[in-house]
């Protein structure tokens, strides 16, 4: 997972990976075909992360508690490497620089996944009542992922955390409904983006 994270999946040879992996070339191809079999497989053990992450995200009480969760748990995921990975997001840097169309396009899947778990607790908000009925709930979650694609990008180029939480905390003061001047409390959530 590092290897695709630091060098992206065109930029990951089979040599890294194998090494990595404490294997040799043809144990990779045994076991899963090719590096694009490979990638498939870390980006399955990837969602695992972001499924629990996502679950916890929209159990949060109402729609701006939700956006405050998601963004604040993207900030602590992209800047928090733990030494095991860097800094942003597998998501986006695994295929920015790829030749072919597979890569970025099932990465962008996994992104529309996550933008349409947004869109469907935004649309519970607004028939509740806790967003107001002229309320876009596809464009609310597309805002969301634009901002946590900022902020991941940003962390790979080493904006701090601290840098991170005030951007996140003024996207959030925009969110309809919010109150100015209200403060965003920290989140522990832990994102994968």
């Amino acid at each position: 997972m590092a290897v695709f994270w630091r060098h992206g999946y065109e930029g990951a040879s089979v040599t890294s990976l194998t090494q990595a992996m404490g294997i040799n070339s043809p144990s990779l191809y045994a076991c899963f075909g090719n590096k694009e079999g490979l990638f498939k497989a870390v980006l399955a053990r990837y969602d695992e992360r972001r499924i629990s992450f996502m679950e916890e995200v929209v159990a949060a009480p109402d729609a701006a508690a939700v956006a405050q969760a998601f963004l604040m748990g993207v900030v602590a995921f992209a800047t928090d490497t733990g030494g095991k990975n860097p800094p942003g997001c597998l998501m986006l840097q695994g295929g920015i620089s790829c030749g072919d169309s597979v890569i970025p396009d099932t990465l962008a899947r996994h992104r529309a996944e996550k933008e349409a778990i947004l869109r469907d607790r935004f649309e519970q908000a607004r028939d509740s009542g806790d967003l107001a009925a002229n309320s876009d709930p596809a464009a609310l979650a597309r805002y969301l992922m634009v901002m946590s694609n900022g902020i991941c990008i940003q962390a790979t180029t080493g904006a701090t955390p601290e840098e991170l939480r005030e951007v996140a905390t003024l996207a959030l003061a925009g969110w309809p409904g919010a109150k100015a001047g209200s403060g965003q409390k920290k989140t522990r959530s832990r994102e994968p983006a």
